[in-house]
Order: C-alpha cells, then structure tokens, then sequence
C-alpha cells in the first residue's frame, strides 16, 4: 500500500473535505491515483492530526474541516481580482473570529493587489493556514522584488533605504491609483509580519519595540510576505486605522514612526545631514512623525541639526517627536531645536 504524504494532502484536503464530506475518500483515491485502502489510512491519519472531523457511522462517514486548516492556491496576475479568490476560495474554509477574518481579509486583498499592480510578475500564490492559535497568510509572486521596485521608482541606494521608505507608509509608486497604506497597515495588523525579496528580509514583531529589523530571507526571486494574526488579539482594523490617524476616526493617515535603526548599520553612528534628508523625505505628507532612536548609540551635530532645526523650521507644519533617545541624543537634539 502507498502511503500518502500528509504535506501534500494538507495544501488543499481543507476545501476538499467542505465539497465532498460525503465521498472524500473517493475524491482522493480519484485526485491523487492513490488506492482505496490507502485513502482510507491517510484520512485517519488526518482525523488524529485535527486536519478533518469525522462524524457519522463507519460505513456512511462524514468529514469535514479540523482544528487546522489551510487552503493554497495559485493565480495568473493578469486581470486578476483579488476579492474573487478571497469570496471563492479562502473565506469560505475558514472558521476565524469575526475580527480576525476581518484583518486577514484586509491583508490578503492588500497583498494580493499589490502583486498584481506592482509586481510586474506572472503569477501569485497564496496561502492561508489556520491553527489552533494562528491565522498565517503567505503571498509570494514571481515579479521583480519590492525593494528594487521601491529603488527604481524613488532612486533609493538600496534595499534597506527603501525598507525605510516602506516603513513610514504613504508609499507608492502609483499616485494616482495608490495611496500607500495597504503595505503598511497590513503590516499594523499583524503580530508577526515579514517581507523578502530577492535575497534581502525584514520583518517586523508586535510585541517588540525596536520596529522593523532585518530578517533571514528566502532563497526566492520576487517577494514574499508573511503575516500572521493571533486568534485572541484584541486587535481590530478600526483600532489600527485610528491609531494612526492625528483625530483618532481613522479617516486620515496623517501620522507616522521612523524607526532610525533602519538608517543605521550595527555600531554606526548618525552623522551626516544626508542621512537627515533621508529621515526627512516625505514627512511633510504627514502632520505628526514620531523619530525612533531606539538601537541608535550615537547620533552627530549635523544629523541632528538637519532633522530637528532646518527641516523642522521650513516645515513647522509637520510635529516631529522624538523618542527613545540616550541622554547625550537628548541633549543634542535639544540643542538643535533651541538655535
């Protein structure tokens, strides 16, 4: 007898055990050439790893979806209409709170239009796993990556200027159909959050206070992103939405976090008003920017005095707030708002 591989069998027995609860071990002899016999053990083997229940008697089974669940599938980028697969193929095989399912919708309809508008790739391929504890949502699509993607279009030197780009929001290459939040608040969204592209990964955790930090990438072309939601987050997308907005409703998107950490390698210190400029770029979208010297030992006079002085002065539109610093950072900064 031929013994099915339980990994392959999970990519897609979630939908399978919804559209055939009444003939599923047929429906995988038929799928896979797989005898009966061997069917039937490997949907034993399933009901014990909580992938499928099984009710009904032993001769007239019933199945349906377990504890863990997940549905995988692919998609040409052309014309592609990212609410139909999510309505179709993934909303339906998904038993999530009624929060969470709406943020993972929110992030899969994100990601998925972000492929097929930016990606300039192929094809996409989606999945959507659920555990006792986590919904995990992975996109990866065969394009050019979204850090060359973001250095291309905004001249930026490289992939971890652009993941500073990336990480204020409001970032798009597309204005005039974009707007740059489906990234950026997807990744709010998330307890666990990480995004790779040809070779470089950055990922971001909840739970943690230095921000955005660099991560192991896959060894892939183009990108993939990975997001992953606790069941029992008292997290909602309204709550996300107006934390970043000055008002509180969630209208507008008119705050943002610079994680300074990101502009500085390991041991190196801010010091140069070219690195100000870059911190600087953009915010005056915004009217409020909180500026993370979180991981930073050392910043210099011209650093400070760019950001905190020549912008903030030709900008005083925009609130700059500055955080997490060491007292001597203080104390520079201070220095350069009183001159």
């Amino acid at each position: 007898m031929t013994r099915l591989a339980l990994d392959h069998l999970t990519l897609w027995i979630t939908a399978a055990a919804r559209e055939h609860a009444l003939d599923l071990a047929a429906h995988v002899e038929e799928r896979t050439g797989a005898s009966h016999r061997a069917s039937l053990a490997a949907l034993r083997r399933l009901v014990d790893a909580q992938w499928l229940t099984r009710s009904g008697s032993s001769r007239r089974p019933v199945y349906g979806p377990g504890l863990l669940r997940q549905v995988v599938r692919s998609y040409t980028l052309h014309g592609l209409q990212e609410d139909l697969p999510w309505q179709r193929d993934f909303a339906p095989n998904f038993e999530l709170p009624r929060h969470v399912a709406r943020m993972v919708q929110h992030g899969f309809t994100e990601l998925v239009n972000n492929a097929a508008d930016h990606s300039g790739g192929t094809s996409v391929t989606v999945s959507l796993r659920q555990t006792p504890s986590h919904a995990q949502l992975l996109v990866s699509d065969d394009g050019c990556g979204v850090f060359s993607k973001i250095c291309e279009a905004f001249d930026i030197a490289d992939a971890q200027h652009a993941m500073l780009e990336l990480s204020k929001g409001r970032l798009t290459s597309q204005p005039a159909q974009h707007t740059g939040r489906g990234l950026f608040f997807s990744s709010q969204l998330a307890d666990v959050f990480d995004i790779h592209a040809n070779g470089t990964a950055f990922q971001r955790r909840a739970w943690e206070s230095t921000g955005w930090q660099p991560g192991r990438p896959l060894p892939r072309q183009g990108s993939s992103i990975y997001m992953s939601v606790a069941l029992d987050t008292t997290r909602t997308l309204d709550q996300v939405m107006e934390a970043w907005s000055m008002d509180g409703t969630g209208i507008e998107f008119d705050r943002t976090t610079i994680n300074l950490r990101l502009l500085a390698g390991p041991g190196q210190a801010l010091d140069s008003r070219a690195q100000a400029r870059r911190v600087a770029a953009r915010l005056p979208q915004f009217r409020r920017a909180e500026i993370s010297f979180a991981g930073v030992e050392d910043v210099g006079h011209g650093f400070t005095d760019e950001l905190f002085r020549v912008f903030a002065r030709a900008h005083q539109e925009v609130e700059l707030l500055p955080t997490h610093m060491t007292p001597r950072i203080a104390a520079l900064v201070k220095s350069a708002q009183n001159s």
